[in-house]
This record gives C-alpha cells, structure tokens and sequence, in this order.
C-alpha cells in the first residue's frame, strides 16, 4: 500500500469515525483500513486516532496531520485533472482565507454564493478576526489586510486604497453638536482603539499633506480593542471614531452613524491580499484569490466614482 493510499484511508476514517463504515465506503477489508492508520502512526512516530469500542476520535496530532493530509490530497486529485480541466470548471478541495470582519460581512460574504455556485465541489473557510494571523503557521491559504503590511517571506498582491471615514452616532452629535473644523475636536471625545489594551492610542488621525500622518491628542474615557466593540462604542454615543469607510458603509447608509469632518480625512488605507510564496500555487487557490481581488477592487472603484461625484456636487 502506498503512503497516499494509507493518507486517503486515514482521512476517510477521521471524518466517518469509523473504520467499518471507511471500510465499506472505501470497498477494502477492515483489517486493511485498521492496518494502513497502524502503519502512519509508525511512520509518524505519534497516535493520530484514540480507539474505543464505540468511537473513533482524532487525537491532537491527528487533527493536524488530518487538516494538512486533505489539502494535500485535494492538490493530488487537482493534479490529475490538471490537463482534463484546464479552466477549473470542477474545482474541488478546501480554501482557508482570513480578513477584517468589515470585509467579510459587506463584501465577501454577500458575493460569496456565487462563487460556491460557479464551483459546487468547492470549501472555502472564512476565518474573521481582529488578531493578525500567522498564514503559514495557521495553515490559511490567503488573508486580506487593511492598513500597512510588513511581513517578509509574504507575496504581497496590492488590490487598491481605502477611504478612512470619521464618524459619530446621531446621539452624540445631538448632545455635543458636530463638529466642523479641527479645533472643534476640543469640544469631543474620541473612542480609542489599540490592539493591547493598556497602551493608548495615538489620537485622531489627519492627512498632513505630504501622504503621511499627523495626531491630534483627544480626551475619550472609552478604549476598546475589537472592531465590533469600536462600532458599537460609536454607535452608543460614546464618541467619534476612525474608521475603514468599507467596515461603516452600511452604518452610515443605515443612518446608525454619520460620517464628520470629511474636509480632514485621515489618509487612506491599502488593501493588500497576502499569500505564501509556492512555486506550484494550487490552481483553487489561485481562482479564489483572483475572485477575492475582483470583489474588493470593484467595490473599492465604486466608493471612489461615489466620493468623487459627491464631490463634484458639494463644489457646484
């Protein structure tokens, strides 16, 4: 039996959890499937499953082995329906992707079934957070980044700018009024948002002419370190934020926020995809990225025809 073979096995076993029923699925003898997970371990030198008279279970070892073993046998079975379908047309296998949670609910998200329904073999695992993961040692195939990214080993795909919008509740602004020049920020409060709390933000951001930064020092009596909680913050009145116009829009559509100050922007922030440097790039993967990259490209060029129309009215 070769070591694909006993992979296949082993993996058919982990998500039946059982040996009889990857037996029977598989058409070989029990003894056989029980045999090929007995040889992996050896070879491994680890326990991949925990065996009862009841259950089959992955050990913490087997999880792993499990989730690297089907990404290489879906790149196995892409291989040989390389030349077959030559366009992707019956995709299959599992995709790992990471991005802001803005992103994920009002781009990804929304389009997303439409992927699935261009590839019906197709897995895509969307992971949302605040915390910037570790591509290659968490396993994602890709991740989308808003802000500056430096992070070497990385291939770096540039898809295009985003607006920063500073917002406030309608409540706040009816108890504190709205602010319209920089000195108004006097008068204001701003949530602060840091990614340890403990530390302090550096204060409201402003462009300063040259494609660089400049802070403005604001009291704020409320730090948070989570997108959601800072949206929330904002929306309960607690004070102004800064932020992604991509993670607010619908906010602000929703009349939940009100976008001020759009004569002081803070400067725009790149989105860029990420992704490991492979010299074969799993073509799933690749249609996948290239999808992602249409998505926010298109929705980025639609924000930018709106702010400049809406700025062609404010002057006339």
């Amino acid at each position: 039996m070769n070591p694909l073979d006993r992979m296949q096995i082993f993996a058919r076993v982990a998500e039946l959890a059982s040996f009889t029923q990857a037996a029977q699925v598989l058409g070989i003898p029990k003894a056989n499937a029980s045999l090929a997970v007995q040889q992996l371990e050896a070879q491994l030198g680890t326990r991949l499953l925990h065996r009862t008279t009841r259950r089959v279970q992955l050990t913490q070892d087997g999880q792993v082995y499990y989730e690297r073993c089907k990404d290489l046998l879906d790149d196995v079975e892409e291989l040989q329906t390389l030349f077959a379908d030559p366009e992707g047309a019956n995709l299959r296998g599992r995709v790992r992707i990471d991005m802001s949670t803005g992103i994920a609910r009002q781009l990804v998200l929304p389009r997303l079934p439409e992927l699935m329904q261009r590839h019906p073999l197709l897995e895509v695992e969307l992971s949302s957070t605040d915390r910037r993961v570790d591509l290659v040692r968490e396993g994602f195939d890709c991740v989308i980044r808003v802000g500056t990214v430096a992070e070497p080993g990385l291939v770096a795909r540039p898809l295009g700018l985003v607006r920063v919008a500073t917002c406030a509740s309608p409540a706040y602004l009816a108890r504190k009024g709205t602010p319209h020049t920089l000195d108004d920020l006097a008068q204001h409060e701003l949530v602060h948002y840091v990614s340890t709390l403990g530390t302090r933000s550096a204060g409201f951001e402003t462009d300063d002419g040259n494609g660089g930064a400049q802070f403005q020092a604001m009291a704020g009596r409320v730090t948070v370190n989570s997108a959601e909680a800072y949206l929330g913050a904002c929306a309960a009145g607690l004070g102004l934020i800064q932020a992604p116009l991509l993670g607010v829009r619908d906010l602000i559509d929703a009349g939940r926020l009100v976008e001020v100050l759009p004569d002081h922007p803070a400067p725009p922030m790149p989105v860029t995809l990420l992704y490991a440097h492979r010299r074969h790039l799993p073509q799933r993967v690749r249609v996948v990225m290239d999808w992602l990259a249409a998505v926010v490209q298109d929705h980025l060029h639609s924000e930018a025809n709106a702010s400049a129309r809406s700025g062609s009215l404010l002057k006339t």
